[in-house]
């Protein structure tokens, strides 16, 4: 099950959204997750890719 991540409404660079996401999965002891996430979002190729990754691991509210 994905942690739930409040994205909406936050300042839409994929930086802080990457930020915001992994604290989520942290605060949730998916520490492993949260470093896969950062390194597939980093090695990703459009802004689109980015926030699809991050979708993959929170549920966005």
């Amino acid at each position: 099950m994905k942690p739930k991540c409040k994205l909406i409404g936050e300042d839409g660079n994929i930086f802080n959204l990457m930020v915001i996401a992994s604290r989520t999965l942290r605060e949730a002891d998916m520490h492993k997750e949260a470093g896969e996430m950062i390194d597939r979002i980093t090695k990703s190729k459009s802004y689109d890719e980015a926030l699809a990754i991050i979708m993959e691991y929170v549920e966005v509210e």
